[in-house]
């Protein structure tokens, strides 16, 4: 996979997606990152992108071209159009199922917004989805943006150690992830549950679903829902 970041701040960008798994996963060939700068892509003498929005308002607004620059150049580039996406509040919320499908794409490139955001007709000329990570507002859209990396990148392939790292996690599955022990056997008096130190895989894989149910249900009624409703017709299907 390859993605490509526009941004006007990439060294933010890299800071983070140049460290741990996805850093990891970039340095082994894994997958390719690349983090523009929109302002390369400007015509102005002073590197502008932005502008005062037409109709008034506060703030500014980024500008089509410098954006659009950035975009042919990587379609130059790969011989082909990317998936384009816009890390926008006003896109679809990011859920897991919307990670897998993007993880099974080949380029993907994500425009960061700033200031007031960007040129609708710039949405409009060459973005195929817009998408956001929840219902708050960000300063702009590079964390979002990572968000998003991390979360598509991690199930490619070679990225991770082996697939079930991320097939039995939290959310993947349709449930909440069980919770998780490690040594000291006891600590502040607090023991692992016993169940854990028996030996006995296939109980130990009962008692972590069991607990998947019980979180799931408490903390994620909708989640809970979704997965009832996508087990009752499996269950029909094998009918």
């Amino acid at each position: 996979m390859r993605i490509e970041i526009a941004t006007l701040f990439p060294e933010m960008c890299e800071a983070v997606l140049g460290e741990s798994i996805i850093g990891r996963a970039r340095k082994s060939g894994a997958i390719e990152l690349n983090c523009r700068q929109i302002r390369e892509y400007s015509t102005d003498k002073h590197r502008r992108v932005d502008d005062t929005p037409y109709g008034g308002g506060m703030g500014m607004v980024m500008q089509c071209e410098p954006i659009y620059r950035c975009w042919q150049d990587v379609c130059e580039h790969l011989g082909t159009k990317p998936h384009t996406i816009y890390m926008s509040p006003k896109g679809r919320v990011l859920d897991q199922k919307k990670a897998v499908e993007l993880s099974k794409m080949e380029n993907i490139f994500i425009i960061c917004g700033h200031y007031e955001g960007v040129d609708q007709r710039i949405i409009d000329k060459i973005v195929d989805e817009e998408i956001s990570i929840g219902d708050y507002v960000l300063t702009g859209g590079e964390l979002p943006a990572m968000v998003l990396v991390d979360s598509v990148a991690r199930m490619c392939p070679g990225v991770l150690s082996d697939d079930e790292c991320f097939m039995d996690e939290s959310i993947y599955s349709g449930l909440l992830e069980y919770p998780q022990y490690t040594r000291p056997e006891v600590w502040e008096g607090e023991a692992v549950p016993p169940i854990l130190l028996s030996g006995h895989h296939k109980n130990i894989q009962n008692w972590r679903h069991e607990q998947s149910l019980e979180i799931t249900k408490e903390r994620r009624p909708d989640l809970f829902a979704d997965y009832q409703s996508s087990a009752e017709a499996s269950a029909g299907k094998k009918k």
